[in-house]
C-alpha cells in the first residue's frame, strides 16, 4: 500500500440542506414530500418518507403542482392547480437559475445539492486564484455557476443539448455569462478520455453521474459498470495543485462507503483525506430529514 494513500474517515457524515428564501421542504410522509419552490408549492413522490405527514390534507391538496409517477423510475406527468408556467427565477446565495417542471419529477435542479454548493464555494475560495474546475454531468449548471462566482474557470460537460441551453440561460440570469465557463455538449466519458490524452489538468472535479444515461450519439452510461473507469480517468486529470474531487450518486444500491473506497483506490499516491456519507433535506420544522443521495469527497 502506498504511504500516501488517502485517509478515509472512520464514520459517515450527513450533509444537511435546510430551506432558504426560494426553497423549503414543508412536510413529508406517506411516500411523498411537499415543497416550496419560490412562489409554488409542489408535491412529489418520495418512497423513503415512511412516516405520516404532520400537516393536514388541506395543505397538501392546495399544492400548485403534483407529480403523478408512471413507474418506479422518474417518468410521469404533472397536474397543475392553475395555468402551468414554463420557467420561473430562483436564487441561491446570489446564483440565479430557472425552476422548471420537467418530465422527470424534478424541477431542473436538486435542492439537496445546496450542501455541496456551500462546500464547493468554500473550496474554490480557499484555493485562491482561478482554479480550473471540471463539472461532469453538469445538468443545468448550478454547481458550475457557484464555482464560477467563487472565481473558478469552469468546464461544464453534459450530454443533453437542452440542459446545456438551460445552463447558459442560468449563467445569464446570474450575470456570470462573461466568466470563464466552457459549455461542452458531449458524453462525459468520451470527453474525459480525450482530456487525458491531451494531458489536461484541473484543480477540482465534480462528478455527479446518473444511474443510467445516454450520450448525444447513443453512448450508454451504466453507473456500476462505468464509474470505476471514469473515476480512474478523473484521477489522471487532477493537477499537482488539485484541491478536491467530489463524487455524488443517487442509485439505491450504492453507498457512501463504496464511493469512498473507490476514490481511495483511484487516488492512491495522492494523500489527502476522504469524507463520505449522504445528502439530506431537512423539513422546515427541523424535526425530520430525508436522505436522498450518497457522496464521497477527496481533499488534498
Amino acid at each position: 500500500m502506498s504511504a500516501r494513500r488517502p485517509v478515509v474517515a472512520d464514520a459517515p457524515e450527513v450533509m444537511r440542506t435546510r430551506g432558504w428564501p426560494d426553497y423549503a421542504l414543508i412536510d413529508s410522509g406517506d411516500g411523498r414530500k411537499l415543497e416550496r419552490y419560490g412562489p409554488y408549492s409542489v408535491v412529489r413522490p418520495e418512497p423513503q418518507c415512511l412516516w405520516r405527514p404532520r400537516l393536514d390534507a388541506a395543505r397538501w391538496n392546495g399544492a400548485d403542482a403534483v407529480f403523478d409517477p408512471a413507474d418506479e423510475e422518474d417518468a410521469g406527468r404533472w397536474r397543475f392547480g392553475g395555468k402551468p408556467v414554463e420557467a420561473w427565477p430562483l436564487a441561491w446565495n446570489g446564483v440565479r437559475f430557472n425552476g422548471r417542471f420537467t418530465a422527470f419529477r424534478h424541477l431542473a435542479f436538486f435542492p439537496e445539492q445546496a450542501a455541496n454548493w456551500t462546500w464547493l464555494d468554500q473550496r474554490v475560495r480557499a484555493h485562491g486564484g482561478s482554479p480550473r474546475v471540471l463539472n461532469l454531468f453538469g445538468y443545468t449548471g448550478v454547481a458550475s455557476l457557484v464555482c464560477a462566482a467563487a472565481g473558478a474557470a469552469v468546464t461544464h460537460v453534459d450530454a443533453s443539448k437542452k440542459a446545456i441551453g438551460w445552463a447558459r440561460e442560468n449563467a445569464a440570469l446570474s450575470g456570470l455569462d462573461d466568466r470563464p465557463i466552457r459549455w461542452i455538449c458531449e458524453d462525459a466519458r468520451r470527453y474525459v478520455q480525450r482530456e487525458a490524452r491531451r494531458g489536461s489538468r484541473y484543480e477540482g472535479i465534480i462528478l455527479d453521474p446518473p444511474k443510467y444515461g445516454r450520450g448525444p450519439t447513443g453512448e450508454v452510461w451504466r453507473l456500476f459498470e462505468d464509474l470505476p473507469e471514469l473515476s480512474a480517468l478523473c484521477a489522471e486529470l487532477l493537477s499537482d495543485q488539485a484541491s478536491f474531487l467530489i463524487l455524488n450518486a443517487y442509485a439505491a444500491r450504492i453507498s457512501g462507503a463504496a464511493l469512498a473506497g473507490l476514490l481511495a483506490d483511484r487516488l492512491d499516491g495522492r494523500g489527502g483525506s476522504i469524507q463520505w456519507g449522504e445528502l439530506a433535506l431537512v423539513e422546515e420544522s427541523g424535526e425530520r430529514e430525508i436522505g436522498l443521495s450518497f457522496f464521497a469527497r477527496w481533499t488534498s
